[in-house]
């Protein structure tokens, strides 16, 4: 044990270790060693993918929330802000509530020595560097309750906030999942707090749906085809959820649709599908659509995105960009995720085959949003961070994770040995689940309804939907 608390071993003492882990009885947990420089690239490409793929949604942010919406033929069209096409040029990238509110959890963490934040430590962070300017929604609710003395998980309480059910918590907490690679557990725990702060019900559970994927993304088998990759690790962060919470119906839904589709290309076929049953008729379905922001519809954006990108990063930010609501939430999320899954170099290299000069900045601009915050670029005027430098502050509290989760580090070699995945029920490992299991408001926990008889997700079980053709579903929107 070295002073710092990190399990450290020799090399052949971690090559024991990884072989019993490794064993027959083991098989199926995923790579559970893993290269510290290679995640910190991974780590360098989640953020440039998500600035990309950010700045590019943003242009159709809630230009489009019912029908017509856009289809593919709309790429390059301007609906106000500029045209629909790729934002691969900025430098520095620009902050914004995508990346920034994430930014300041890691300015915490990394200030305190912490893995994980108590509801004090957050408060007090969000307290210090965020701007009025730049928060909206559940977010702002929640700033506005700190400054009150509301401390996180309270800021998301029914009585208090009540945009708890808006998207808010999909797009600040996805980092989380990353700071814990293939540890679900530490991951769900360390992430409890950051989507209380703004979210509650099938909201939370969305929110962790993301969160998780980006824990399990240095999971998935490299030797799959990337489309094979995603639909396993959309299908393992669904068993993380509560079969009578909305997300859970969402992930199915949308999920079977994409399978169903003999057209790959035909994204547009499931979109209009999720506008059909949680928008136009969502009543009808036992669901209540509130507003363009809400979780759901957004939720699904981004899974429509992963889904039908495949595994393309300028695909998917394309379709996100395209799907409506508020795009670049989503778009954001699902940049960073394929960032992750491929890594910094990997990413540049995919985007190079379309965009032969593309030559990223590393720079980074967080004054633009959010206050108070280390100056890590002194005399650059523009930028004050980089790429590199946030993924390298992650590495480091990733690999202290790894440690108090029982990991093993081999720091000659630059390998971590992560623990063991839990089996059995997954559900039940998230903090959320003990309130929820032992609440006598079950249905409004997870997306039913609340104590007060006003619908919060499901009014009624939901239809299950299989397949209707594509014509069917544009006859109603």
């Amino acid at each position: 044990m070295s002073s710092t608390g990190r399990t450290l071993v020799n090399g052949r003492v971690f090559a024991a270790a990884a072989a019993l882990l490794l064993a027959p009885a083991a098989l199926g947990q995923g790579p559970r060693v893993i290269d510290r420089a290679e995640y910190a690239d991974r780590l360098r490409g989640m953020w440039l993918g998500e600035c990309i793929a950010n700045w590019t949604g943003l242009r159709s942010e809630g230009k489009v929330t019912q029908p017509p919406f856009l289809t593919d033929a709309d790429w390059g069209r301007d609906l106000g802000k500029g045209p629909l096409e790729f934002v691969l040029d900025q430098d520095p990238w620009l902050s914004d509530d995508d990346t920034d509110v994430e930014y300041v959890a890691l300015h915490r963490l990394d200030e305190l020595g912490l893995t994980e934040l108590t509801g004090r430590q957050l408060a007090d962070a969000w307290l210090a560097h965020m701007d009025d300017d730049y928060l909206w929604v559940s977010n702002q609710n929640a700033l506005d309750l700190m400054r009150r003395g509301v401390v996180p998980p309270s800021t998301s309480l029914p009585a208090a906030n009540r945009d708890r059910l808006a998207i808010d918590a999909q797009l600040t907490t996805e980092i989380f999942g990353a700071l814990a690679p293939g540890m679900p557990r530490e991951a769900l725990q360390i992430a409890e707090i950051p989507i209380s702060t703004t979210a509650r019900s099938h909201a939370a559970h969305a929110a962790q749906t993301f969160m998780l994927l980006h824990c399990l993304a240095s999971q998935a088998d490299r030797s799959l085809a990337p489309r094979e990759q995603i639909l396993w690790l959309v299908a393992e962060a669904r068993r993380y959820l509560p079969e009578t919470s909305k997300a859970a119906d969402i992930v199915d839904v949308v999920v079977a649709d994409y399978l169903a589709n003999p057209d790959p290309d035909d994204w547009e076929r499931t979109r209009d599908l999720v506008y059909d049953r949680y928008q136009l008729n969502d009543e009808a379905n036992g669901f209540r659509y509130r507003t363009w922001v809400e979780s759901s519809v957004n939720f699904a954006g981004g899974l429509i995105a992963l889904l039908y990108g495949e595994g393309d990063f300028l695909r998917t930010v394309q379709i996100g960009t395209l799907t409506g609501w508020d795009s670049d939430n989503g778009t954001a999320t699902m940049g960073g995720l394929l960032g992750l899954m491929l890594g910094h170099e990997a990413l540049v290299e995919q985007i190079r085959l379309a965009y032969p000069g593309f030559a990223p900045s590393d720079r980074y601009d967080i004054e633009r949003t959010r206050d108070n915050l280390p100056d890590y670029l002194e005399g650059d005027p523009e930028a004050q961070d980089t790429l590199s430098l946030m993924a390298e502050r992650m590495v480091a509290i990733v690999e202290q994770r790894i440690a108090e989760a029982g990991g093993l580090i081999d720091d000659d070699r630059g390998l971590w040995l992560l623990p063991p995945t839990p089996g059995g029920d997954r559900v039940g490992l998230a903090p959320r689940h003990d309130v929820y299991r032992r609440s006598r408001q079950q249905p409004g926990e997870a997306g039913g309804r609340d104590g007060v008889g006003l619908v919060v997700g499901r009014e009624r079980p939901a239809r299950r939907l299989r397949h209707e053709p594509a014509e069917a579903v544009r006859r109603r929107v």
